[in-house]
């Protein structure tokens, strides 16, 4: 099989409503990176990467709780075989991202063979011996998943046959041409993220783990574009709409439909109609995080939950003073806290302490600045819809 059979990689130029998607998510993405401290933003990146990871595994049918991701990040394991399983699944996949969100440590650019390969490698490297094998349907024959390395057979997804192994390489080569950011325009990069996407599931280079690849590929590119950060989760946006996502995903893997359908072996107009849905929902997630994060909000929700604590004993008087001041300013020397509440060091002391405790602050050390954090415990109440209710 010939690489053209992959083709249109990309829509035609001129498509405006998607140009105008990609304008809309750019300067979106730009403001939403405005609204918080910098350093703040760590914090939340922390808790928008474990909100990725589940939603990307939610996508492939393995659904891990958010307080199962939240214990397997501090490496307490369920002793059910099955559930830690997905718990070590559920960590891999934010280790890999955390390194992608760093931007160094990994190949450049995104829509690269290396750096499909070595995404494909970490995360599968860290995943237990049960999540590396799968079955053929066919035969029911165990085959396990080598990371890193391209599926060496055949395989069949739903109605649509990827390409033949040994001409992955070639495939995978046309497709780093395609996407190379060099010879397109920022708007047309950001359609490329999307277009990406799909033509990179068509190719269906490994056996298995495909779809998260192609996912956190998706998020590099945008992120190298400028257009994404760690503030929003474009995975979030797919697992919500998760049957128009496989419906559109299974539609541009179909052949062009006239002459009208453009140049291609597959229908352009399927391209564009996934293109332009995977664009609106990083609009939707956006704007969603955009509402969450706005600053005065986030204060107020803080706010309540904290003189609720308040009220209950469950944290002393005075906390909110000491927690606001940290959200604004980004991190919180702690010798200024006794001035801040007007107390004494010891009572400061006490004060501190049952913020660290609930892990609404973190530090380095019990001397370095304090910050912001966003325990699983905290999420419904200051970060509303983020997971589904009940989570």
């Amino acid at each position: 099989m010939l690489p053209t059979a992959a083709e249109p990689f990309m829509p035609a130029e001129g498509v405006e409503p998607l140009e105008n998607l990609a304008f809309d998510l750019a300067r979106e993405a730009s403001e939403l990176s405005g609204q918080l401290h910098p350093i703040v933003r760590l914090s939340v990146a922390d808790l928008v990467r474990s909100m990725n990871c589940y939603y990307s595994n939610l996508i492939e049918g393995h659904d891990t709780p958010p307080r199962e991701i939240d214990r397997a990040l501090a490496a307490d394991y369920s002793k059910d075989p099955h559930r830690r399983d997905l718990q070590l699944e559920a960590r891999a996949h934010i280790e890999v991202q955390r390194v992608i969100d760093s931007r160094s440590g990994h190949p450049l650019p995104p829509a690269s063979r290396a750096f499909i390969e070595w995404t494909h490698r970490e995360f599968c490297s860290r995943l237990p011996e049960n999540l590396l094998l799968v079955e053929n349907p066919d035969t029911g024959e165990r085959l396990r998943v080598t990371p890193g390395e391209f599926r060496s057979r055949s395989v069949v997804v739903g109605r649509h046959v990827p390409p033949p192994a040994e001409d992955l390489p070639a495939f995978i080569a046309r497709f780093e041409q395609a996407y190379e950011s060099a010879n397109l325009t920022k708007p047309r990069r950001v359609v490329a993220a999307a277009a990406a996407h799909h033509r990179f599931l068509w190719i269906h280079p490994f056996l298995d783990g495909n779809g998260r690849v192609a996912r956190l590929m998706s998020h590099a590119m945008l992120l190298d574009d400028g257009v994404s950060s760690a503030l929003w989760s474009i995975s979030r946006g797919l697992a919500r709409g998760a049957a128009e996502y496989k419906r559109l995903l299974m539609a541009a893997d179909e052949s062009r439909k006239n002459d009208l359908d453009g140049r291609g072996a597959l229908s352009q107009s399927a391209l564009i109609e996934f293109c332009r849905f995977f664009l609106e929902s990083c609009i939707d997630q956006v704007r969603y995080m955009r509402e969450l994060l706005e600053p005065s909000e986030l204060q107020r929700r803080m706010e309540l939950y904290v003189r609720d604590e308040e009220s209950a004993e469950r944290l002393p008087k005075r906390s909110f003073a000491v927690l606001g001041e940290a959200l604004l300013s980004g991190e919180l020397e702690r010798g200024r806290v006794p001035a801040l509440i007007d107390a004494s060091e010891r009572t400061a002391r006490r004060v501190i302490s049952a913020l660290v405790d609930k892990r609404l602050f973190v530090s380095e050390s019990h001397k370095a600045p304090l910050r912001v954090g966003f325990p699983i415990d905290v999420v419904e109440r200051w970060f509303p819809r983020l997971y589904p209710v009940g989570m």
